[in-house]
């Protein structure tokens, strides 16, 4: 466990990224910090959140609700499938939460992605959130 000031925590977040996995901060540093960090990742649309303590916890996607987009099967569900995903390792249900964690992967790595994601992969695939959610289960039947 190492103190940081919050500015400097931010760069080394930013420059140092495989030094941190866990990081305990007060809300408002926290919600800098893992935009930032999310934007290293290819944004928050695949960024997972977990929120632990005293025998609880609490997994959601570190972005807000977006409802301009309600209705429109256009968003990334990513980081909601993979805040599931957190909540099965809380549980100890490791193998479960590997699974999907790899067929998150392998399904992006094919290059089957939802727009926001298509604009950074070249010669990507854009699917709509239901097509990919499918895309996601597909593989995680194959690989099971």
């Amino acid at each position: 466990m190492k103190d940081r000031i919050a500015d400097n925590m931010l760069q080394q977040l930013l420059t140092r990224t495989d030094e941190y996995s866990v990081i305990a901060t007060m809300n408002l540093n926290g919600d800098y910090m893992s935009d930032a960090a999310g934007a290293q990742i290819g944004g928050l649309g695949i960024a997972p959140g977990i929120n632990r303590g005293h025998g609880r916890c609490l997994a959601e996607p570190v972005h807000g609700s977006a409802p301009k987009y309600a209705g429109e099967d256009k968003v990334n569900p990513t980081a909601m499938i993979l805040s599931g995903r957190e909540m099965l390792d809380y549980l100890g249900w490791s193998d479960a939460a590997d699974l999907v964690r790899d067929a998150v992967e392998e399904t992006i790595a094919s290059g089957k992605v939802t727009y926001d994601l298509h604009r950074q992969i070249e010669g990507g695939e854009k699917l709509a959130t239901s097509e990919f959610a499918d895309a996601v289960v597909d593989k995680i039947d194959e690989l099971a």
